[in-house]
């Protein structure tokens, strides 16, 4: 079984258990209409910067909730299995596929859901949908590398918290940058060169996250 097929089962398996334990993805739906809607009682206005900053806020959050059990849940003899069938590259790509997937729908739901309280202040949709995907790839693969260092630290979930924000930062700051420019916040030809650098460090993330993994897969 060469790489891609085993990615596309590994695929299968993620949706098939997510399938099962339908409660986890309903709590972290949940999470974010809850969020949204402390927002809504507690701004009487929310303009477009405000609007901006709170939906890259309540995205992270609602990332981390939802990607923390991907490692986690696998039990030592699961992972044991897994070690003897498959390649550890096929394991962590087609988690973060499963968790770009999942990170991009919850993304739709919170702009659905702040734009029904508060408005769309989106001008460029297409360029906030680049910010929107770009994001989703971006935190899926920042955060299933560092659950899986986390996982072999005992699923110690505050560790989860301090090894990811200092990496993700970087493409917080982008995706806020990108947003604000759709919603027409900043002027100025910076777009592109602000989804190519955006590009670039996910490329790099990920490049880290496929050179690592399997010496962590190992131990």
């Amino acid at each position: 079984m060469n790489l891609l097929q085993e990615i596309t089962f590994l695929l299968k398996k993620e949706f098939t258990l997510e399938w099962r334990q339908k409660y986890a993805i309903s709590g972290i739906f949940l999470y974010v209409l809850s969020t949204v809607f402390i927002i809504f009682i507690s701004f009487q206005k929310i303009s477009p910067q405000l609007w901006n900053v709170l939906f890259w806020i309540v995205m992270l959050f609602a990332s981390i909730n939802a990607v923390v059990k991907s490692f986690v849940q696998e039990s030592g003899n699961r992972q044991l299995y897994y070690y003897q069938l498959a390649n550890p590259l096929a394991i962590l790509l087609s988690k973060m596929l499963y968790n770009a997937m999942l990170l991009l729908l919850i993304g739709v739901l919170t702009f659905v859901a702040l734009s029904f309280i508060a408005g769309s202040p989106v001008e460029d949709a297409y360029n906030f949908a680049m910010a929107l995907f770009f994001g989703s790839v971006g935190f899926s693969i920042t955060f299933t590398f560092v659950s899986a260092i986390a996982a072999k630290a005992d699923n110690n979930s505050t560790l989860m918290a301090i090894l990811s924000f200092p990496v993700v930062i970087p493409v917080l700051l982008l995706l806020v940058n990108l947003s604000a420019h759709s919603i027409g916040l900043l002027g100025g030809t910076q777009v592109s060169r602000d989804i190519m650098m955006l590009l670039a460090v996910d490329l790099v993330l990920l490049a880290l996250g496929m050179v690592l993994f399997p010496f962590l897969w190992r131990d």
